[in-house]
């Protein structure tokens, strides 16, 4: 009989394996800047910081976005729908910096249909990877200023008083500018 072990991390590796930048010397496959030369809709930027339990920054974790496109269409084979953004494929990762910060540079994404065909609030799926976690932490980013997250079939879910941990807010003075902390 063999003995129980526990799960492992893979360490702090994820920025130097993982994630775009200029820190390493290797084609970067996956980027933070999402924009393509054929998307349509409104350019946005997400900015934030990822916090520890103890609300201390954490300069290497990673993160990865998945959205639809403004229209609300996935680049992805189980969405049949006509992809208008050819070259748009939703999908971004970055590091975190010394100060556990990160940038994504995207477009706001259109609904898309929800259980039922019911349709959920513009939103975008944010995988954190990140020392000490054995598997991500999956949420969604919802935006402040989006009238539809009231009727969020998902976001409805959430107890009222946690709501506001998954939405967005835009930065003083810069319309384009999404801040959303991650704790």
């Amino acid at each position: 009989m063999s003995n129980i072990t526990p799960s492992q991390t893979v360490g702090p590796y994820f920025k130097y394996g993982l994630t775009p930048g200029n820190d390493y010397a290797w084609n970067d496959a996956f980027s933070n800047d999402l924009v393509t030369p054929d998307v349509s809709g409104d350019r946005i930027r997400i900015v934030g910081q990822v916090f520890d339990g103890d609300g201390k920054v954490i300069p290497d974790s990673m993160l990865e976005i998945w959205q639809a496109d403004a229209q609300g269409r996935f680049a992805d084979p189980q969405d049949t729908r006509a992809a208008p953004n050819a070259v748009f494929k939703g999908f971004g990762r970055c590091g975190t910096d010394a100060k556990g910060g990160f940038e994504f540079r995207t477009i706001k994404p259109g609904p898309v249909p929800g259980p039922g065909g019911k349709p959920q609030a513009p939103h975008i799926l944010l995988a954190v990877f990140a020392r000490g976690m054995t598997q991500q932490a999956v949420t969604r980013i919802y935006f402040e200023d989006e009238a539809a997250n009231a009727a969020d079939p998902i976001l409805a879910l959430v107890p009222a008083d946690r709501r506001a941990t998954l939405v967005a807010k835009r930065e003083q003075g810069d319309a384009a500018t999404y801040r959303f902390d991650v704790h």
